[in-house]
């Protein structure tokens, strides 16, 4: 296996280096939905190269709607044996899937704020049906665990001074059509719940925070990614927003070491915040860091408010710190910082530079 990026290469090899229960996927089979994403690729590209480092003799079912598409993101691990495809659309398609599977990782979603706000009835569905789709699935195959990829958009607004811990939910404005993504990542994981307790399945949500590194995609167009493309252009950063929210923040490696340890050691029907704490900061504090320190002053922030507050699909201003307590209780930690987190993700960057346009 010859990865062409040096940074993800380096990511990897930590990864296979460790202390996570890779003994737990000996001659195990996980599916992975939503595997051309940023997660699920980056989950995928663990599981094979840490199959091949360790000697688990693992296999890895990819669930993708564009072969394709699989094929150029996973071009660097290809021919692997281990690897196989199961080619549908969870929004539409009833999902078959031959033969055993031990661990399910839902990695499948919509994630694009504008398709949220054009297509928010869609959004929903997607979250919905998919996640009994995968969960019907888990209870048939009898897997030993599956994690359900969720989001802090859960927590909506919550109203707390402290750090944010699993337990405290917040408000969440159902009138507004941007509302389908975190409302729906509060049923789906109110299906696992219900899941878990009726049938016994060991299923558990990954609350991710903003997660964002070496590894994403050319198509990626969160704010991370604009405001590195601006420095690597030399362009001003555009925020189309005051800035205020608060955004927390999880490199890819560390989401994946968490998202790995929650799909062995995660407790049935519970929700597991994956966040760096020290990773905090607001949206424009975000852009004057990368302006400043990884542009070197070269360019400036810039607000350009727009007339609807609709157009762009932002989710709207909190102000929470996310608490990752429970998660460390497992034995995890993260290992990147914000700062180290774009210097990585600038460098995965200018290595795609031949097939990325900056």
């Amino acid at each position: 296996m010859q990865i062409k990026s040096a940074v993800l290469s380096e990511d990897l090899a930590a990864l296979a280096e460790a202390p996570l229960p890779f003994h737990a996927f000996q001659n195990a089979t996980v599916l992975i939905t939503g595997a051309t994403g940023l997660v699920g690729s980056l989950l995928t590209k663990t599981l094979l190269y840490c199959n091949q480092k360790l000697q688990l003799h693992l296999k890895v079912l990819a669930l993708v709607r564009s072969p394709k598409k699989a094929d150029q993101i996973f071009a660097d691990l290809l021919p692997d044996s281990a690897l196989s495809y199961i080619q549908g659309d969870l929004a539409a398609d009833t999902i078959s899937v031959p033969g055993p599977v031990d661990y399910i990782i839902h990695a499948a979603a919509v994630t694009a704020s504008k398709q949220m706000v054009t297509d928010p009835v869609g959004t929903i569905l997607t979250s919905i049906h998919g996640a009994e789709a995968m969960l019907r699935l888990a209870v048939e195959k009898q897997v030993k665990g599956m994690v359900y990829l969720s989001s802090m958009e859960v927590y909506g607004r919550p109203d707390t001074a402290h750090m944010v811990t699993e337990q405290d939910l917040g408000y969440v404005d159902l009138s507004a059509p941007r509302s389908c993504y975190p409302e729906g990542k509060r049923m789906c994981e109110c299906l696992c719940t219900a899941y878990a307790a009726q049938f016994g399945l060991r299923v558990c949500s990954a609350r991710l925070a903003q997660t964002f590194g070496a590894g994403i995609l050319p198509s990626e167009n969160r704010v991370f990614a604009q405001f590195a493309r601006s420095a690597l252009a030399g362009k001003d950063i555009v925020l189309h927003t005051l800035g205020q929210s608060e955004g927390n923040y999880v490199y890819t490696r560390d989401a994946v070491s968490g998202i790995l340890t929650l799909l062995v050691k995660g407790q049935a029907g519970q929700a597991y915040n994956v966040a760096n704490e020290e990773s905090h900061i607001t949206i424009r504090g975000m852009a004057e860091m990368v302006a400043h320190q990884l542009a070197d002053g070269r360019i400036q922030v810039v607000v350009d408010l727009p007339k609807d507050a609709n157009t762009y699909g932002y989710a709207p201003d909190v102000k929470m710190h996310l608490s990752s307590q429970k998660l460390r209780a497992l034995g995890w930690a993260p290992q990147v910082g914000l700062l180290e987190s774009y210097q990585r993700m600038i460098r995965w960057m200018q290595e795609q530079a031949p097939t990325e346009k900056q």
